[in-house]
């Protein structure tokens, strides 16, 4: 059995895999200053005892070492920390290489070797990146911007006599309060700029992209595919690739 770990910003995200099943996953919140222990708690028994190998991607390099240690404990084996050195089977265009989130090339990797390439990434979470794939599996770059928690929180520490709202759909554009108002101009003003994001990217790629989501808001896009675990299979991917 594989684990799959993948760390994000706000949320750390297992995966159990026997062979191609993923048979369960749950996540528990990122603490950058978590123990072994502490995370240990947080897992509780939701480890099987039958792990042989463990692959992680991470983007907080605060909690790797922490990580390995539990995981060592855990599985009774060194986790494969993935790194943009691996071979990804992509051309990546990117400088300086190491700036590129290993999370991006994961989840492009994932993506075209599930639905081919050309394809679009769409990574919606605490950040918001959409990346390129091209049909020559060209990693061709893309785009960060704020998440729609991120887009929230900013408003209101910029401007602290807004309230802080809950990220939720609105009933209608227009709001009639002051709430309502800050509610659809967050919500529709994310999901317009990354749609419109989208849309820009189609017009650079060559060919007719297939536009895969993750993460977190993934599903409050329409016309893509939404692909909630698609870098815990791109992860075992990689994990099967080095046994």
């Amino acid at each position: 059995m594989l684990l799959a770990v993948d760390i994000g910003n706000s949320a750390i995200k297992f995966g159990l895999f026997e062979r191609e099943t993923l048979t369960s996953k749950f996540s528990i919140p990122t603490k950058r200053d978590a123990t072994a222990d502490e995370i240990k708690l947080a897992v509780g028994d939701r480890l099987s005892p039958d792990i042989e190998s463990a692959i992680v991607c991470s983007v907080v390099p605060e909690i790797d070492a922490t990580m390995r240690s539990f995981i060592r404990e855990a599985a009774g084996s060194d986790a494969v920390f993935v790194n943009n050195s691996f071979d990804f089977g992509l051309n990546i265009n990117y400088e300086p290489l190491d700036s590129l989130g290993t999370d991006r090339l994961v989840a492009a990797y994932a993506a075209y070797q599930k639905y081919g390439a050309p394809c679009i990434v769409c990574s919606l979470g605490t950040a918001t990146t959409i990346d390129a794939v091209g049909a020559d599996r060209d990693f061709l770059g893309g785009v960060i911007a704020p998440g729609l928690e991120a887009m929230a929180e900013a408003l209101h520490l910029k401007a602290p006599r807004l309230p802080k709202i809950e990220t939720e759909r609105p009933d209608r554009l227009i709001g009639t309060s002051t709430t309502q108002s800050i509610r659809s101009g967050v919500f529709n003003g994310y999901v317009a700029m990354v749609e419109g994001l989208i849309e820009g990217m189609r017009s650079e790629v060559s060919g007719t992209p297939t536009v895969v989501a993750t993460g977190g808001n993934a599903g409050l896009l329409s016309s893509v595919t939404v692909d909630e675990n698609l870098i815990l299979n791109g992860l075992r991917n990689l994990g099967d690739l080095r046994d």
